[in-house]
């Protein structure tokens, strides 16, 4: 029997659900708007998509999106649709257009979002996956239990090279684990990508050659492939342990190649996630968008953080975590760190950890950590003591109590 490929869709329709299910099915397999003599009975059953569930769920009396489609009520429903694996092969760029192509815009569509994707082991073993993860990750970084603790280098644009090494100095002279680029940071005329990274990497090497502990840092290589290669390259020979790219400006094919090329942990950035999910009527759940990534080479994924800035409930980030620690198929673990960034600070880690059940995590804070009173190691120390806290199940006054960064990070988080 053939190995099928499976996505599941909430799905709003004015149609009748059946007939919009089979609408989609055949925009995404063999079908077209208009029945075909060569569209045959035995070509539909070998290549055609299948409706393997539709679950009625409830009615709205308006649609969620526009559409020229006028009806008196609108449906909603779980779809479930398969595909033949001989339809596409193995291949990421032909798979999203399939589960995630031109159904989106379909008339009868009013509503729909990819929640779910399973790929059979035939797919997933035609990719590599993450070349260092979780494990690579920490020996690299020399954490080998408890989060790797992070920082983000701000202002995001505007300083030169030396001064973002001046800032890299304050947190790595702290103890820092892992330090990044802000995604907007690639390699703009005031603090070009070489200069930045020597600079930046001659403050982690002297600090190595002092205190035995290397700090990671994400230098952000996004651009088109033979720059990224080429940055990668330079990082790699400076003694750099990681590279950055922005997932939706360089695209998978992006990825894969830097995946095939890179012998550095890749660090991926979800910069513009919001306009593929914030509908919850349209585009994508985290979980199946991920997979894609995964699949294609990340071995960090951001999930955005607890209370943070952005529009994302603490019940979405930590089914991103939890979507990003899961294997991507029971035949493929492939491992991934998550991320949590924006807005933090050591009070979510006790929920964080709570809601996780491990610490298998990059925790990064900018503010959190240089607008400590008692400066910027102060900052970093205390951080990671709310994460000791949080591992050894102790409320983090009580911690505080003992640790005078961490007491005094207390009256400045909240």
């Amino acid at each position: 029997m053939s190995e099928r490929l499976r996505a599941t869709y909430w799905l709003e329709t004015g149609d009748d659900p059946a007939r919009a299910a089979d609408v989609i099915a055949g925009e995404q397999s063999s079908g077209t708007f208009v029945a075909l003599p060569s569209e045959t009975p035995e070509l539909k059953a070998r290549s055609g998509a299948r409706v393997e569930r539709l679950e009625i769920l409830d009615t709205a009396p308006t649609p969620s999106l526009p559409t020229p489609r006028q009806a008196k009520v609108f449906t909603r429903c779980l779809l479930e649709l398969s595909w033949p694996i001989e339809n596409l092969g193995a291949c990421l760029p032909t798979l999203m257009a399939t589960v995630a192509g031109n159904l989106f815009e379909l008339r009868c569509v009013t509503g729909l979002r990819l929640m779910d994707l399973q790929l059979p082991p035939s797919f997933t073993a035609a990719y590599p996956g993450p070349a260092f993860g979780i494990d690579g990750t920490r020996k690299l970084a020399g954490v080998h239990e408890g989060p790797l603790i992070g920082t983000i280098i701000k202002p995001s644009v505007g300083l030169s090279p030396e001064e973002t090494a001046d800032q890299a100095r304050l947190v790595i002279d702290g103890g820092i684990d892992f330090v990044k680029d802000d995604e907007l940071q690639a390699d703009g005329p005031h603090c070009p990508f070489d200069e930045r990274a020597r600079a930046v990497m001659r403050v982690v090497n002297e600090a190595a050659e002092r205190t035995g502990k290397k700090a990671m840092v994400a230098f952000n290589l996004t651009g088109d492939l033979d720059k990224m290669r080429r940055r990668h390259d330079l990082v790699l020979a400076l003694g750099g342990t990681c590279v950055m790219v922005c997932l939706n400006s360089v695209g998978i094919v992006g990825l894969l190649e830097l995946r095939r090329h890179s012998q550095l942990p890749i660090h991926a950035h979800r910069a513009g996630w919001g306009y593929l999910t914030r509908s919850p009527a349209l585009g994508w759940d985290y979980a199946p968008w991920q997979k894609i990534w995964r699949l294609t080479g990340a071995d960090h994924l951001h999930v955005n953080g607890l209370g943070n800035k952005f529009s994302e409930s603490d019940e979405s980030v930590i089914a991103a975590a939890r979507a990003v620690l899961a294997p991507v198929a029971e035949s493929a673990p492939m491992t991934a760190m998550p991320v949590f960034s924006s807005g933090q600070t050591g009070l979510q880690a006790h929920d964080t950890y709570q809601a996780l059940g491990r610490a298998d995590l990059i925790h990064t804070a900018g503010g959190g950590i240089f607008g400590h009173p008692n400066g910027v190691p102060a900052g970093v120390e205390a951080l990671r003591e709310s994460w000791k806290a949080a591992m050894q199940g102790i409320p983090l006054a009580a911690h505080a109590a003992g640790v005078p960064s961490l007491a005094s990070a207390l009256e400045f988080w909240r």
